[in-house]
């Protein structure tokens, strides 16, 4: 019993003594190419563009105020008062937003002045819908109003500051909704918690729908009233109101955060050798200005003969010499602009050689095509004055009246071979080109236009005046039974497809309105 008790006891002791003995742990194991600890890296975005430091809850607030007044104010499918009035609301929440977003840099006072000039801009482009009832010409407007917006909340002067402006206003919306939202914990925190906010929203709304329901079958005036205050909701309606308020509060907020912490779009870069020889740039302009010298010093006949060439014995139709050919040198326009941009970005301006070649060239080939530009539009005037005025003939027309004052400020740049100003240049005659159209009010001048036509002797086609706007109503009362009420028609049915309300009060609508009620007489 001995023998099997002392194996026993001196195991145990060899186990203790092996419990008791100190145990060194392992070190974990780390793979070798593993690299040390460093500090998370910004997004690319974030390093180069960090936004404004400091968040308030007042952007994110002026921003759903703007975006549900702008939800109730424009009109759903229609041109009317209601985009001004949207405009107005954004433009203060944008003031209010920028105002106490915080601390942070703000713009220079001149760049503020010619940010208000852009943003005023703007507004005035976004009046034409309760001025005007044509719905092609208020889309060129809002065109023209968004490139204002930008240059308001941007400030790009060059090419790529332009570009890259335009680039920047939805990445900005993007991350000022973020920026705005991080203000809603200094919100949430001044509310206190006691405050059911869900439900004292929920019961408001269900006061006002059952007294107001009530109150609304009990009066037909203060129905009319309730149902012009409050539109109807459906489906379609409500899908209207988000997409509204989703495009106006993206707007505040890319506003408010373009402005807190405006990015660089303007880097001044050096004047950089870029290995271009005089002769390498010269010749292909220099036989450019040839070719346009040539083409218009023998063609005088071609490009200013009119109906004397036209009508001749070998001459082409009228569709032939004013239709093709304006389309034609209406390219050749655009691609000489395209010529000259190239030329004068790589063309050398060591010497005074080089810099008197630079001018005269590129003047010349300028000068040149303000002829070409006179001679597109001369034929399209003559094809209209042909065939009638239509809205694509009188549009084009217009954008080769812009072209040509772009080859004007292209001429006053080459002056000093200084062209800082030019591109924003362009864009200002460019949105003074639109309101021009809109001064124009040029459904009214087409249907004037073609009266005065049919009425020495050419052709009028009513189907085409019937698809006019409400602006052609007081020049198409002036035509007799039965075109004046064949022409008529289309305005008549888009008066009566919906009632008109205060969002969507049109001064054409309502003159046209008058003169078919009360059957008035010619006013031209």
């Amino acid at each position: 019993m001995s023998e099997t008790l002392v194996p026993a006891s001196a195991d145990l002791a060899v186990q203790d003594a092996e419990s008791s003995a100190p145990v060194t742990p392992l070190a974990p194991a780390t793979p070798r190419s593993q690299p040390p600890d460093r500090p998370p890296r910004e997004p690319l975005l974030a390093r180069h563009w960090p936004g404004p430091a400091a968040v308030g809850p007042v952007p994110l607030a002026a921003a759903a105020g703007a975006g549900v007044l702008a939800a109730g104010l424009v009109p759903w499918g229609r041109v009317g008062l209601g985009w001004l009035l949207a405009g107005l609301a954004v433009c203060a929440a944008t003031a209010a937003g920028v105002r106490f977003a915080g601390d942070g840099p703000t713009t220079a006072p001149a760049r503020r002045w010619e940010s208000l000039a852009w943003g005023a801009t703007a507004l005035v482009l976004l009046a034409v819908g309760g001025l005007r009832a044509a719905e092609w010409l208020f889309g060129l407007c809002l065109f023209a109003a968004a490139a204002a917006t930008v240059l308001a909340v941007t400030g790009g002067r060059t090419v790529r500051g332009l570009a890259l402006g335009a680039l920047l206003v939805p990445v900005a919306a993007w991350r000022g909704t973020a920026w705005a939202y991080r203000g809603t914990d200094t919100l949430r925190g001044r509310v206190r918690p006691t405050v059911r906010v869900v439900p004292t929203i929920a019961i408001t709304a269900l006061v006002l729908l059952v007294f107001g329901a009530l109150l609304a079958s009990a009066d037909a005036a203060f129905s009319r009233l309730l149902g012009n205050a409050v539109p109807r909701l459906d489906a379609g309606s409500l899908l209207g109101w988000t997409l509204r308020f989703a495009a106006a509060a993206a707007l505040v907020l890319a506003a408010v955060f373009l402005r807190r912490s405006r990015p660089t779009v303007d880097k001044p870069r050096p004047v950089r050798d870029r290995g271009i020889r005089l002769v390498e740039w010269a010749a292909p302009v220099g036989a450019l200005v040839a070719l346009f010298a040539g083409f218009v010093g023998v063609q005088l006949t071609v490009l200013f003969g009119g109906a004397s060439y036209v009508l001749g014995p070998d001459g082409p139709t009228y569709a032939e010499h004013a239709r093709g050919g304006f389309w034609q040198l209406l390219a050749v326009t655009a691609l000489t602009l395209l010529v000259i941009g190239v030329a004068a970005w790589v063309a050398p301006r060591r010497t005074a050689v080089e810099r008197a070649c630079l001018r005269g060239l590129l003047g010349a080939l300028a000068a040149l095509t303000l002829l070409i530009v006179a001679s597109a539009l001369f034929r399209m005037y003559t094809y209209q004055e042909a065939y009638g005025f239509t809205r694509l003939r009188v549009l084009v027309s217009v954008v080769e009246l812009w072209l040509g004052l772009v080859f004007v400020l292209v001429l006053v740049a080459g002056v000093r071979l200084r062209a800082g100003w030019l591109p924003r240049a362009v864009v200002a005659t460019g949105v003074v080109a639109v309101l021009a159209l809109a001064a124009l009010n040029p459904d009214r001048f087409i249907a004037e236009r073609n009266l005065d036509r049919w009425a020495h002797g050419g052709q009028l086609d009513v189907s085409y005046l019937a698809s006019l706007s409400a602006d052609a109503a007081p020049a198409l009362v002036c035509l007799p039974e039965p075109e004046r009420r064949e022409a008529l028609a289309g305005i008549r049915a888009s008066l009566a497809d919906a009632p008109e309300g205060w969002r969507d009060a049109n001064l054409s609508r309502a003159i046209a309105r008058d003169l078919l009620d009360g059957d008035a007489a010619c006013q031209r």
